[in-house]
């Protein structure tokens, strides 16, 4: 009896895997005949594939009978929107001039804000790989992407905030997906919850529309590294559900009849890094007489500190032609412990970042911490505190960090079986995926991953 229940379920597990197992490489035809998902799980450290300890079953077949890389080398700095945005222009933020999760408000002698909610076409510079796509006829989608509000590009979109009026959420809502109620409060629901809504609505799109190009970002592992930490139990088990949500999307692309002409790319934006101690660079700048707090809040500065997590930019606000405030500003926090590097414009290249003369979202410096520090906006003494629940792992750190590396699998069509690569560049992923969509991104700092594709993509 036991002998037969356990051929029973191997039966069962075979049959819920089916989409995987169908993902061969196979050449494509015709652009409209091509289709690829891309699929981003935010702050999945590329060194999880590996880790016995996770149960990732869907994740380790697609690397299986696809190409995976040992890692993929981040831009910096290494948060979530930057990454996004190289990852479908194939530039550095250098180019792109994307730095924060949202674009950088300056006004003078006030601290700088970061506002998220502003147009595609307001804070991306140059072309995306679903510009080009559209332009050349294909279909694109997109679902909690980044960087790319109101795109006009884009056909067919469920938004990391979505618009109940729109086409994508009203389908959803009339389908019985999606309660109506879910739909209209989206942005106060936990994120566990909005993982699982953005999942049926990319599986959605995949059955109903069958886009040649869909843009999929998951946001819990972020979430939950960020609270918790890296490697604890609450990652490890986001991990394999994220798992489970991989394989949703691929049940529907075989149920959409897709599975044969379909490329699927998971990557994520950056790794994660544990988090001992917090540096308030702007309460030093308080102690210097550089920032003035009242009640708690910051109510006007000379200088100022935007943190990103492992690395933290520094902004002059208000008119400095002698660079005395800069020299103020650089002393007071020179000898704040945890402090790394201070970098100062000359050195910016070398990390992709833009200069602050030719892109007015880059500060004056940007200061990198020891092993164990992360920086936050406080302004409160004192300038460092060991970190709490809720601040216990961070990104942003510089990209050479192997702690920083991001995942790259690619598999199913156009994609040989079975090739390994060392580390990647973040700025390969946009023209290869070009290359797949029988299209050429022009200008790209990245490169083909020739070595990942069968020949008729050459």
């Amino acid at each position: 009896m036991w002998a037969m229940t356990r051929r029973l379920l191997r039966t069962v597990i075979l049959l819920i895997s089916c989409p995987l197992l169908a993902l061969e490489p196979r050449a494509q035809v015709g652009a409209a005949a091509r289709h690829v998902l891309v699929i981003s799980l935010d702050g999945f450290t590329a060194s999880a594939l590996d880790d016995p300890q996770i149960p990732l079953p869907t994740l380790r077949r697609l690397a299986a009978r696809g190409a995976v890389a040992a890692a993929m080398r981040p831009v910096n700095p290494t948060v979530t929107w930057p990454n996004h945005t190289s990852l479908v222009t194939g530039v550095t933020p250098a180019k792109h001039g994307v730095l924060f999760n949202g674009s950088l408000i300056r006004e003078p002698g006030v601290p700088p804000r970061i506002e998220p909610w502003r147009d595609k076409d307001l804070m991306v510079r140059g072309r995306t790989l679903y510009d080009l796509a559209h332009a050349r006829g294909l279909t694109t989608a997109q679902v909690d992407w980044v960087a790319i509000h109101n795109a006009p590009t884009i056909t067919w979109a469920f938004a990391e905030r979505p618009d109940p009026a729109a086409a994508i959420p009203r389908e959803l809502v009339t389908a019985g997906t999606v309660a109506q109620a879910d739909v209209d409060g989206f942005a106060s629901r936990h994120i566990v919850v909005r993982d699982q809504i953005w999942t049926d609505a990319a599986a959605h799109i995949i059955r109903k529309h069958k886009p040649n190009l869909l843009l999929f970002h998951l946001l819990n592992l972020d979430s939950t590294q960020h609270r918790y930490g890296p490697r604890t139990h609450a990652a490890l088990t986001t991990m394999a559900h994220l798992d489970a949500q991989v394989n949703s999307l691929l049940i529907a692309i075989d149920e959409a009849g897709l599975t044969s002409r379909t490329t699927v790319i998971v990557v994520s934006d950056h790794g994660f890094k544990t988090v001992k101690r917090q540096i308030k660079l702007n309460a030093a700048f308080a102690a210097a007489g550089l920032l003035q707090v009242q009640d708690g809040k910051v109510v006007s500065c000379q200088a100022y500190a935007v943190p990103e997590g492992g690395s933290a930019i520094v902004y002059v606000t208000v008119p400095d032609p002698s660079g005395e405030i800069l020299a103020r500003a650089t002393s007071a926090i020179a000898g704040v412990e945890g402090i790394d590097t201070i970098v100062e414009p000359e050195g910016y290249a070398k990390l992709g970042l833009p200069l602050p003369t030719d892109d007015d979202q880059m500060g004056a410096l940007f200061v990198i911490p020891k092993e164990g520090y992360a920086f936050n906006a406080a302004a409160t003494a004192p300038a460092v505190v060991d970190a709490v629940e809720g601040s216990l792992g961070a990104h942003g750190y510089v990209s050479s960090d192997p702690e920083l590396g991001a995942l790259f699998i690619a598999s199913g069509a156009g994609i040989k079986p079975a090739v390994r690569l060392g580390t990647i560049e973040n700025v390969d992923v946009a023209p290869t995926i070009a290359r797949l969509l029988g299209l050429q991104l022009a200008g790209a700092d990245g490169r083909v991953l020739e070595e990942i594709l069968v020949t008729s993509n050459r």
